[in-house]
């Protein structure tokens, strides 16, 4: 995050989250929106809630596979050079940092939760560069930037310059960056590190600094998202929702306050979609019910609300909070699609419950002794009736033994 509060470079690597563009079938990401797909994968209904695009990519043609598995390898291999001089940082090979420019030793290193700003220059394996910063600033440890760069930058030192050869799964994976980062595609880094200071006081930010923070903490989180990687947008939307949350010795004005909430309801909404992702329920539902706590009217929040309850089978408690949604937006194809489905659902289960209550009960009609079998046995007495009598009987004794017995 810059601590200059500016808006995150869109393409740079440092920017990952805020930078990738969409498929060319799909509308361009707005980042200052909340965006959440709201049906199911299998569902070809484009009239999601948000009228943006979806969180996950559907419709994006998948990845082409890579002609060679191992060239990222390869081409880490040979910018090596001497195997000696590099460090393999997470000892599977994907990962490699050389040191070009010493830096001031190991104590000057940068701690996690610093800002931290570097100078970056990164290029494809044909030696093309897709990006060139010359101060980079982002919080280190925070997933702010590629994964590369978080777990590498922590291991320079002041001044020190270093090379990384990264694989695409500390990058950009499978989807790549439009337009100029293929899928899959390994990167180069050169990066130095020009200085570290503490974070700032989240109880000293102004109104207009907090709001800037946590949308790009909440912006990284979407990036995530769209990555499918669900533990880290969780990360990221947790740390927005900390920032957002925090106390502060600030006057904030009425403006300042609305704004955010607004950032607080976003984080919650898509905190809850990627909690769903994962099938964490009870921590979705509790986002939601949040999220509602401020705004009952919020659509996104009962929908959501709504498709949680039905993974848990609540088919009862999940239909009236969709028709609630629904009286608020009639025209809303994807709530009528998803209380459509969930009606028949239940009528389901009412009828399997019906028919397990039926056998449970027993049925007259079906289960009572042929006939023939009671023409056979004309004498036979219920058994309650012969234990109501034995029990008369006992009683009737040790009755006439107390009083014997008292004679």
């Amino acid at each position: 995050m810059a601590s200059s509060g500016e808006e995150p470079r869109s393409g740079s690597p440092g920017r990952a989250g805020t930078g990738t563009e969409p498929a060319a079938d799909a509308a361009q990401l707005d980042t200052a929106e909340d965006f959440e797909v709201l049906e199911e994968e299998e569902e070809d209904d484009e009239d999601d809630l948000s009228e943006l695009p979806p969180l996950e990519d559907v419709g994006r043609p998948p990845a082409p596979p890579r002609e060679d598995a191992q060239g990222s390898e390869r081409g880490a291999g040979d910018a090596a050079g001497d195997p000696e001089e590099w460090l393999d940082v997470l000892g599977n090979g994907l990962l490699k940092k050389k040191t070009l420019v010493p830096g001031q030793g190991v104590d000057s290193r940068p701690q996690k939760g610093q800002d931290v700003t570097i100078r970056l220059k990164a290029t494809l394996e044909d030696g093309t560069v897709v990006e060139e910063d010359p101060a980079l600033t982002f919080t280190l440890g925070d997933c702010d930037v590629l994964q590369a760069l978080d777990l590498c930058v922590q291991l320079l030192e002041m001044g020190e310059t270093a090379l990384i050869v990264s694989d695409a799964k500390y990058c950009y994976g499978a989807q790549g960056r439009s337009p100029d980062i293929p899928p899959n595609a390994s990167l180069t880094l050169e990066v130095e590190l020009l200085a570290a200071r503490d974070a700032p006081d989240l109880e000293l930010l102004s109104g207009k600094e907090k709001i800037q923070l946590a949308n790009r903490k909440r912006e990284r989180g979407n990036f995530f998202y769209q990555q499918a990687d669900y533990v880290l947008a969780i990360n990221s939307y947790d740390i927005a929702l900390r920032i957002v949350g925090s106390s502060s010795k600030v006057d904030f004005s009425p403006e300042e306050e609305a704004e955010l909430l607004d950032v607080k309801v976003k984080c919650l909404n898509n905190l809850a979609a990627s909690q769903l992702k994962l099938d964490h329920f009870k921590a979705a539902l509790k986002s939601c019910n949040q999220v509602l706590e401020h705004q009952p009217g919020n659509i996104k929040a009962l929908f959501r609300k709504g498709k949680v309850l039905a993974q848990q089978g609540e088919y009862r408690e999940a239909i009236p909070i969709l028709k609630a949604a629904l009286k608020l937006e009639p025209s809303n194809k994807t709530i009528h699609a998803e209380l459509s489905k969930l009606v028949k659902k239940h009528a389901d289960q009412r009828n399997v419950e019906t028919e397990m209550y039926r056998k449970m009960l027993g049925n007259p009609g079906a289960t009572s002794t042929p006939r023939k079998c009671k023409d056979k046995l004309p004498w036979s007495i219920p058994w309650k009736w012969l234990f109501g009598a034995t029990a008369i009987a006992l009683g009737g004794v040790a009755l006439s033994v107390v009083i014997a017995a008292r004679n």
